[in-house]
């Protein structure tokens, strides 16, 4: 039955030809329900009864992609295509390439991993080197096969969707519940995957096309055939592309799609073309963060005149204040603008935008609309000019805005519209990491207003956890040894958890190489700390920016109270490491990647992101990426991590 049903999913979901009515597949499905319910150790694991998680998830964990998920160069117009196509050509000495031009999806990269034919891990783009672990979340949607027709282990990438009619009967749903709308499609397939627990996930109508695959077997030798390959297996392919005979016959696809767009059931962008042959895809490489054998054509964004009304300041999680144009509601691409976003003070400046004024208003997609163009010859004389506000609008605290920079931030730690996404950062995995402090625990601290900085998790008790939603005994106390433990945190980790602007773990390991003390830190100087090799002006100068805020002072000196680690470890024991160099690739079984690195560091050795001849050893995990590849390549040595685990100093 666990077959029919999925072969009837299939039928539904993928390829749009249902044989059997609604009626005739809940009947089956609820057949099944009883048998498992009956026989529980027959439930097998592609059962559609899986499809729905029986508990949310803490926390998301972390999985490492086997090769970087990388974002796409954008161009505007048909000559940045023909520039693009010269640079292909001359790279490759080839007077003429073929292309695959595809539709730009507007929604969520994803990562899925097969192993024997079973759906095993879904991941989120992330950072592009390392995503979150949605696997539960991923296998609510209907479209992606939890067994596919072959045995075999493969990684597969798509982009997780929502269909237009589904997106805004989304949002009509969340208002008549006194929810926030989402601005687009995009923002509401991320926001449905990112859900930690999966049941919310499944009432979402999410969609996936996939674009990408790597086959542990399979031979494929072009772009066109990994997508032909896909769809034999029983995965669901975008059909709207097109092989194409060199640049000209992409341009004729986007031209013919630009008219077109609006008809489609979902949202694109533009539309991405690919160089067809993989071989020559692997002679051109790829930057730090694009392929050079890729471009994604961007469509123009739809325009509108409307009035601003007023002008106010949103605060965002990171403290930065954000104006924003309240319009008088206009209909752009099929939705009513209320408000537009005009980026910072430079940019009100420049465009001269003034209270009052008749405006044009842009709309790319389903993006949040911007004013980009002023009608000066609408203006009345009654226009009134906006100023940026002095204090935080949200907490009163100190606007700054450092030298180089265009946007102005709160720079207090207790500012409430930045604080939930603090706490998650000085909770998470890299920094302080406490665990079963994730998204929900943190957006439930903040609004019982129960913390009013970071500082605050080190004097909640337990009858304090206890009356957050839903939080038993066991759970408050597993809050409470997680945070009692993380005072032990090396103070890089500190330091990289208060969340300095721009101080990454890279750079907080830097400052606390010169300062060894919280102390010396918070009393140097910018011009100071901009002559240490790695540290420019501007970060100097948010690091002292940080330090000068009253309140961030407070929390310093709360955290010390607590009995936080704020000074250094003095370097002592053995250094086998002294002089090799290691990168990490692939998961490791017994550490995680940071913890590796930090051991390599500890005993003497640096820890490098990228592989060249200089490497001493590549350590492989399991689904090791280009990285691996490019060590053989250079004949660099490569070990596992059992081999890593003896090297360690006993």
């Amino acid at each position: 039955m666990t077959k029919a049903l999925n072969h009837h999913s299939h039928l539904y979901y993928v390829l749009d030809r249902p044989a059997i009515t609604d009626a005739q597949y809940d009947k089956l499905y609820r057949e099944l329900q009883v048998l498992e319910k009956k026989y529980p150790d027959l439930v097998e694991k592609d059962s559609p009864t899986q499809r729905v998680g029986g508990t949310a998830l803490r926390a998301f964990g972390v999985i490492q992609h086997s090769s970087p998920l990388l974002s796409l160069d954008n161009v505007f117009d048909h000559d940045a295509l023909v520039a693009f196509d010269e640079r292909v050509r001359k790279g490759l000495k080839k007077e003429k390439v073929e292309y695959v031009a595809e539709l730009k999806m507007d929604g969520l990269a994803v990562a899925l991993h097969y192993k024997n034919g079973l759906l095993v891990k879904g991941a989120t783009r992330g950072d592009g080197l390392q995503g979150e672990d949605v696997t539960e979340q991923i296998k609510t949607i209907r479209s992606v096969p939890l067994r596919i027709k072959e045995t075999t282990d493969m990684e597969v990438r798509g982009e997780v969707f929502l269909r237009k009619k589904d997106f805004f009967a989304l949002n009509d749903k969340r208002e008549e519940a006194g929810e926030p709308r989402f601005a687009n499609p995009r923002n509401a397939a991320a926001g449905s995957i990112r859900q930690l627990d999966p049941k919310i996930t499944a009432g979402r109508p999410l969609d996936m096309f996939m674009y990408f695959a790597k086959f542990a077997k399979r031979k494929t030798k072009t772009h066109f055939d990994i997508l032909t390959a896909l769809e034999e297996i029983g995965f669901k392919v975008n059909a709207e592309r097109k092989l194409c005979n060199g640049i000209r016959d992409a341009v004729l696809f986007i031209e013919g799609w630009k008219e077109k767009k609006e008809e489609l059931p979902y949202e694109i962008d533009g539309v991405v073309v690919k160089l067809n042959i993989l071989e020559d895809r692997e002679k051109l490489g790829v930057t730090s963060k694009s392929p050079r054998w890729a471009i994604a054509y961007k469509y123009p964004a739809e325009q509108s005149k409307t009035v601003v009304e007023d002008i106010i300041v949103q605060v965002g999680r990171t403290g930065a204040l954000t104006p924003c144009a309240v319009l008088k509601p206009v209909l752009l691409a099929g939705v009513t603008v209320k408000r537009a976003t005009l980026h910072n003070e430079d940019e009100i400046a420049r465009k001269d935008v003034r209270i009052g004024d008749t405006v044009v208003v842009e709309r790319a997609g389903d993006v949040i609309p911007e004013v980009v163009e002023v009608d000066k010859k609408k203006r009345s004389g009654r226009e009134r000019k906006f100023a940026m506000p002095k204090s935080c609008p949200e907490c009163g605290g100190r606007v700054v805005r450092p030298p180089g920079e265009s946007v102005a931030r709160c720079a207090s730690t207790g500012c409430p519209a930045q604080l939930e996404g603090r706490l998650r950062h000085f909770c998470s995995r890299d920094a302080m990491d406490i665990e079963h402090v994730g998204m929900v625990v943190a957006e439930q601290l903040v609004a019982g207003k129960m913390v009013k900085d970071v500082g605050d998790l080190f004097y909640l008790s337990k009858s304090d956890i206890r009356k957050l939603p839903r939080m038993a005994d066991k759970s408050a106390q597993n809050i409470l040894d997680a945070v009692k433990v993380s005072k032990q945190r090396t103070f890089e980790r500190v330091v990289f958890a208060l969340g300095i602007r721009h101080v990454g773990q890279h750079v907080a390991r830097v400052l606390v190489e010169h300062f060894p003390s919280i102390e010396k830190l918070s009393s140097a100087n910018a011009e100071t700390l901009s002559q240490i090799h790695e540290i420019g002006p501007q970060i100097a100068e948010s690091v002292e920016a940080f330090f000068s805020e009253k309140r961030n002072s407070e929390l310093i000196r709360k955290l010390q109270r607590a009995g936080v680690r704020l000074k250094g470890e003095p370097s002592s024991g053995p250094k086998p490491f002294t002089g090799m160099s290691f990168v990490f690739t692939g998961e490791l079984k017994e550490y995680s990647r940071h913890e590796a690195e930090d051991l390599v560091r500890k005993f003497g050795g640096r820890a490098a992101s990228s592989v060249s001849k200089e490497t001493t050893y590549v350590v492989s995990g399991s689904a090791a990426g280009s990285k691996l590849d490019r060590a053989r390549t250079l004949g660099v040595k490569v070990i596992d991590e059992k081999t890593f685990k003896g090297l360690l100093p006993t």
